[in-house]
């Protein structure tokens, strides 16, 4: 393609080409695009030097200053304005977007006048704003569905409470053996829906935190070995009922500091989450093991079981809300969900990883609570 031809090709995409000359200075190079003469008051030719402050685009004036130092560069790259918008001697609006580049030693501003392209960025910046406001009020609904939904399980939880304490009395009556067997059956149901209650409750408490407060919040440190202790031996007996040993794996160094950024209790929870999760998918004469290491500066915990593993097609969602086992063994899908959105809280993290030997498991990370003196 010879000069002639390009000068042509831009000159109908309405973009001005301009040689730099010296400060505020260029050259017309090529043709003229019909619209710059509506900014002037007289007329220009191809060749003709112009001096751009004393022309209509004032922004323009403003890149210039950006577009002195690329030059200085000699960069091969270019850099562009953005847009902007003038207004001609008719009092019309016109958008522009400019650019400076380096050309064979020559210093080439570029002038484009927008039009489709002008209108499309508008209509994608419009449709921006007006999802934007949608995903806004989206969740601003979900937040008072999960407020309804609280304050319906806290009205629950009240009743169930009241239902426990009849069914407690009901055991000094004088049942039958068939009304002593329907009893238990109703306590057990009655502490099934209070746990499945307590979870949802946790889940609240728990995302409500994380939007509303950062690790810097956290004034807690407890000791993560401390803590796996006490899991460990208040579960121990559920585990020997299966004939499930449950096990921690090494040996600790008890010198060494294992407080962590994290809150006693929700802790607490994490670790019997995933401990009871094992649990629920382990055979009988079968080993849970927890282990406890040293990962930098934040520390590691495993919990291994030798059950059946997770279906590859499960892993993606098994920290997600709601996300069970094909039984179904679990409550109600929310205790790995605690698990993760309690642990990224506090700056951690957790994962699966699939056992060569069979079983799986599931891993955690905090962050250490390092006094620096």
């Amino acid at each position: 393609m010879n000069t002639s031809i390009t000068n042509d090709v831009l000159a109908a995409l309405n973009i001005l080409t301009l040689e730099y000359i010296n400060t505020g200075l260029f050259k017309i190079i090529g043709n003229i695009p019909d619209w710059l003469n509506e900014f002037c008051h007289h007329k220009l030719t191809s060749g003709m030097n112009i001096s751009v402050p004393e022309e209509k685009f004032c922004f323009l004036k403003n890149f210039l200053i950006d577009a002195e130092e690329f030059w200085l560069n000699h960069s091969s790259k270019q850099i562009n304005s953005g847009l902007w918008t003038e207004v001609d001697t008719n009092g019309q609006e016109y958008q522009f977007e400019a650019y400076a580049l380096f050309i064979n030693q020559k210093k080439i501003i570029l002038i484009e006048l927008l039009e489709e392209t002008y209108r499309d960025k508008q209509y994608l910046i419009q449709k921006g704003r007006e999802y934007e406001l949608i995903y806004y009020q989206l969740l601003k609904d979900n937040q008072k569905k999960d407020i309804l939904l609280h304050c319906i399980m806290h009205d629950i939880a009240g009743q169930l409470s009241a239902i426990n304490g009849c069914l407690s009395l009901l055991e000094y009556e004088n049942l039958t053996l068939k009304g002593k067997e329907y009893l238990e059956v109703g306590r057990q149901q009655c502490m099934k829906q209070q746990a499945l209650i307590k979870d949802i409750l946790d889940i609240f408490s728990t995302e409500v935190m994380s939007l509303e407060n950062s690790n810097g919040d956290i004034q807690e440190s407890p000791n993560i070995l401390t803590s796996i202790q006490e899991v460990i031996e208040f579960l121990k007996p559920s585990f020997s009922q299966k004939n499930i040993e449950l096990e921690f794996a090494n040996q600790v160094d008890t010198r060494i500091d294992w407080r962590v950024i994290a809150e006693k209790s929700r802790l607490d929870r994490v670790i019997s989450n995933l401990v009871e999760n094992a649990y629920r998918y382990s055979s009988q004469d079968s080993v849970v093991t927890i282990s406890l290491q040293l990962d930098g500066e934040y520390v590691l915990v495993n919990v291994d079981d030798r059950g059946s593993g997770v279906p590859p097609e499960m892993v993606r969602n098994l920290f997600q809300k709601f996300s069970q086992g094909k039984d179904k063994s679990g409550r109600a899908g929310l205790g790995l969900y605690f698990c993760r959105i309690t642990l990224e809280r506090w700056g951690g993290s957790i994962g699966y990883l699939p056992r060569a030997e069979g079983g799986s498991r599931f891993w955690f990370r905090l962050r250490r609570r390092i006094v620096r003196g």
